[in-house]
């Protein structure tokens, strides 16, 4: 009898929770089926994939940020994107803007010019470019950057800001590194951020003392000061990019490269460098008389 009870009562939850997983997945399938259907309507309508994408991640921001445990309520992996619209968008992520160390020298000194930017406010915009552009943080790693992270030449990460505002693990298991700022780009943007950080806490924060806001930053600062000078208009990815593209022509190793930038993959690495414009490519390739390439 005991034994017999033991195995009703297995059976029983077994059953209840085959009957949960089977309408857990009966959930997100339906989900899946509307986010793909919404998306055809506006592919329909006009919209690119990319625009479409950007859409449904703000979406997934708002969503989870208002849930209790911030979980993102769909995913965009079941998108039936067709192969060949997957290839332009591949061929238009090549394009994406990235900032120079050169353009982000003109960009900080340009941030003197707008006047709604008080001295405090623009010394700590310079001081996060700079890093941005020298060390290849991301935004969320730069924000929830402490002074206890900062060495003689090297940037620890082991947080970051999330989409939410609230900071947390980093992205990936990559992200948690030690990236090293010994060259000369490393070694001006850690003087800039030594002079700069001379209190405890978050390095760069609000008046409240908490997390500064990317949009803040972009409004306030970085898209009034490339529009002045007339430079594609990007976030603060762009410096990520134009770091990544900086040592690759400079050619450190790929691997040093990926543990830098905190990528989990090669296929990211190589992903960032994407289209060399041809002034860049002139520098770093000239010829020989006997028209052999050298490097620049």
């Amino acid at each position: 009898m005991k034994t017999q009870r033991i195995k009703i009562e297995s059976g029983q939850i077994v059953e209840l929770y085959v009957r949960r997983d089977q309408e857990t997945v009966r959930y997100y399938s339906s989900v899946a089926i509307r986010v793909n259907e919404w998306a055809w309507k506006k592919r329909r309508q006009g919209l690119s994939w990319v625009t479409i994408k950007n859409i449904l991640r703000t979406m997934q921001r708002v969503l989870s940020a208002s849930s209790k445990n911030h979980a993102i309520p769909f995913s965009q992996d079941g998108l039936a994107i067709p192969e060949r619209d997957k290839l332009q968008m591949k061929v238009k992520s090549r394009t994406n803007v990235s900032y120079s160390w050169e353009q982000t020298l003109r960009i900080v000194e340009q941030l003197k010019s707008i006047d709604s930017l008080g001295q405090a406010r623009r010394e700590q915009y310079s001081t996060l470019f700079f890093l941005a552009a020298a060390s290849g943080l991301r935004i969320g790693e730069l924000l929830a950057l402490r002074t206890d992270d900062i060495g003689k030449n090297t940037i620890r990460v082991d947080e970051s800001l999330d989409r939410a505002g609230v900071i947390g693990p980093c992205k990936n298991v990559a992200a948690y590194r030690t990236v090293v700022l010994v060259d000369a780009e490393g070694q001006a943007a850690m003087n800039t951020l030594k002079q700069f950080a001379k209190h405890d806490g978050l390095v760069f924060h609000s008046k409240q003392n908490g997390p500064l806001a990317e949009t803040t930053i972009l409004t306030q600062a970085l898209h009034p000061a490339v529009k002045a000078l007339n430079l594609p208009k990007a976030g603060m990815h762009a410096f990520r990019r134009g770091c990544n593209r900086r040592w690759e022509l400079a050619r450190v190793s790929s691997a040093v490269i990926r543990q830098q930038m905190g990528h989990a993959t090669a296929d990211m690495t190589a992903l960032y460098t994407g289209e060399i414009p041809i002034e860049q490519v002139a520098q770093h390739l000239q010829l020989e008389p006997n028209g052999a390439a050298i490097a620049a």
